[in-house]
Order: structure tokens, then sequence, then C-alpha cells
């Protein structure tokens, strides 16, 4: 397969050009070597999301510039880019009180209906839920300013919250911090600390994907001081818990082994306490999330083989109820660990399972692009299963 200067390592060798660095002189502001740095710019190994997350932060520029997110092609294949204008326009009417044109629904029907988006959202069915978000989002725009009410408000802020999700799997995440922006309004609004620090947590995850493992710290930290004027419930523990699984992958980012293992005991401890909660604002918070993440933060400190033997123990344990978009996470864990001990057969077996589990998030995750860029490279006759995924992501 030809290999094309349109990859992330091409895009940073141009983005450090920029910023006047040699390689040497980037390479001593990131914690990867020289070596592995030349390699990528020229195409002969695929950028990790963590070294594309350190270039970024390195070079003060969002990680987006690297990757090529949005990938607009696959987008506008996939009939996916037009869905995007409608959210962006329904997020900024906000603050325009209610429209006179619509008629919104009964209350419990407008909950239902948001509470069913995340649903969408979850089984990675992002079409169907972009194409209603934006006509949700104007009905209860209109309804709570018409008749203000912690419920609404609630609804509310879930459409955000979905809003936020469906454009950071999409790759807009300049557009994903407007929803989250809109999250914080509504859930101040709703006077519900939960939404608050379910806030945060989303907050750092944007700071996780940027490399600032600094301000992601941060913000969990805020997230926990918020819910200590929430009365302690089983939504409330499911946050917290929550929040402690996304400090967990933070801190294995910053290669911070013993505060991946104090945040994800004190998620365990919590998952104890209530048990499966995936309930609770689409968290998927329970045990079997709190080992997901163990084997997510064994994959972020390069701990493959770990991670391996944790993924082969969790297969047959995943429940059927998992949420699809986490057992497609799950799956490109296990890809990219699968590439890096050297398994390219079953590294492809597990992208291939991960495209048919959720075909919309797998294509437009990161992650798994880097990991079948991976393969091509590793590959020295490219077989025409990993042909047709190397064409299917545009590559």
């Amino acid at each position: 397969m030809a290999r094309s200067d349109d990859h992330t390592g091409a895009r940073i060798k141009e983005q450090r050009k920029l910023a006047r660095l040699t390689q040497r002189q980037l390479a001593d502001r990131i914690p990867y070597s020289y070596s592995l740095l030349n390699q990528v710019e020229c195409g002969a190994k695929p950028a990790t999301i963590d070294l594309i997350a350190a270039v970024a932060h390195a070079l003060r520029i969002d990680v987006t510039v690297l990757t090529g997110q949005p990938y607009v092609t696959e987008l506008q294949q996939d009939r996916l880019a037009v869905l995007v204008r409608p959210i962006r326009e329904a997020l900024d009417l906000y603050d325009l009180g209610a429209d006179d044109t619509i008629e919104a629904r009964p209350v419990a029907l407008l909950v239902t209906a948001a509470d069913q988006l995340c649903a969408e959202v979850r089984a990675t069915r992002l079409r169907s839920a972009a194409m209603q978000l934006p006509t949700l989002i104007a009905e209860l725009t209109s309804a709570v300013w018409r008749s203000p009410c912690t419920e609404l408000w609630r609804a509310l802020a879930s459409t955000y919250r979905t809003a936020h999700d469906i454009t950071v799997k999409l790759g807009y995440y300049d557009l994903s911090s407007v929803a989250l922006d809109r999250l914080g309004w509504a859930a101040h609004r709703a006077s519900d600390p939960c939404l608050d620090g379910l806030r945060q947590y989303m907050r750092a995850l944007v700071y996780f994907r940027e490399g600032d493992y600094g301000v992601g710290q941060r913000l969990i930290s805020s997230g926990h001081g918020i819910l200590t004027a929430a009365d302690i419930s089983r939504e409330s523990i499911a946050v917290t818990g929550q929040l402690h699984l996304g400090a967990s992958v933070i801190a294995a980012r910053a290669h911070d082994s013993h505060a991946v293992e104090t945040h994800l005991s004190e998620a365990a401890g919590h998952a104890r306490r209530i048990g499966d909660a995936s309930d609770v604002h689409w968290l998927s918070f329970g045990p079997t999330n709190v080992a997901l993440h163990r084997m997510s933060a064994a994959v972020e400190m390069h701990r493959y083989d770990d991670a391996l033997a944790q993924a082969k123990k969790l297969k047959p344990q995943l429940p059927s109820a998992l949420a699809t978009s986490r057992r497609a996470h799950f799956l490109v864990d296990r890809a990219r660990s699968e590439m890096e001990t050297g398994r390219a057969e079953a590294a492809l077996s597990s992208i291939i399972e991960a495209r048919r589990t959720a075909p919309e998030q797998t294509r437009y995750h990161p992650g798994a692009r880097e990991t079948i860029k991976g393969l091509v490279h590793l590959s020295r006759r490219t077989p025409d299963s990993l042909g047709h995924m190397a064409a299917w992501i545009g590559l």
C-alpha cells in the first residue's frame, strides 16, 4: 500500500517546523525518544494517542491539528457531516427564551426522550441520535423557559451532554466544549451537584485528550468538591466513582502508577457499595467498568502484556447488557495491545470485531485509526481484510 504524506507523523513534522523546532528540540519537550519521533514523522511508525497528546501540549496546539479531525471525507460519505450544523445552531439558541412556533410535549415525555437519546449514544447509533438531538434541544429549551422546573432543566442538561458525546465521537472537539458549557448552564439552574460533578469529569477528559494532565486532575478534584454538597445516594456515589475512574486514566497517561492504583481502589470501593449502576447518567459505572479502566490504565502506561492478561480474563465476564460503546472501546484497547506486542493477526481480528460491534464509533475513533495504520506498517503483505479496513478509514 502506498504511503501517503497525509498522516499524523507528517502533520507533526509540519507543526514542529512551524514552531521552528528541530526533532531533537521537540523530543526534549516530550516523554518520548528522538528515535521514535523520527520514525513517526517519516511514517515508519504510527503515532500513538498519548504521543500525539504530548506533542500537541508541547507545541500548544489542539490535538485535532495533528489527528486531522474531524475526518470530513468519511463523515460526508456516511452522511454525518450535514447533521453537525443543526446541532451547532441548537446549542447557540439557549438564551433566546421560548420559540412561539414550537409546541412542546408534556414534561414526562420530554424527560423520556432525553433519556432515550443517551441510550442511543451508548448503543453507538450516532446518526439516529444526531438527527433527533436539535429538535429535542429546541423543544426542551422552549418548555423550560415557559415553565421552569428542576425536571426540565435536568432533561435539557442531559441533551447537552448527548451533544457533547456525539460531537466528541465525530471529532468536533470545539463544539463538544460548547456543549459542556451549556451543560453547566443547565445544571446550575437545576441546582444539581451531581450534574455539575459529571460536567467536571467530562471537562477533565477534554484535557486528558489534549495532554494537559495537571488541569485534568484539578477538574477531577473540583468535581469531588462539588459533590460534597450532594446527599449521599446511589447517584452521588456513582458519579464520585466515575470521577476516580477518570482520574485513573489521566494518572496512567502521566505515568503515575501510585495515583492509578489509588483511584482504581477508590472506584472499586464505590462499585462494591452500589453494584452495577449503569443507569446512573449512563456512565456504565460498576465493577465491570472499574475492571475495564484497569485495563485501559495498563494500555496508557504501555504495559501491554498486563493489559492483554486482563483482557483475557475480562472477555468472558463482560455482561451482555454492557453498553455497546464501552464494549467497542475495550476491543480497541485490546487491538492496540495486541499490535504493540507483535500479535498483528489478533489485533486485526479485534479491530474487525470492534467495527462489527460499533461501526460508526470505530471509524472515527483515533485509537482505532492509528492501530489500523500501525498494522499496515507492520504488514509485509497486506491481507485483504486489512486492506479493506485501511480503505475504510481513508488510508
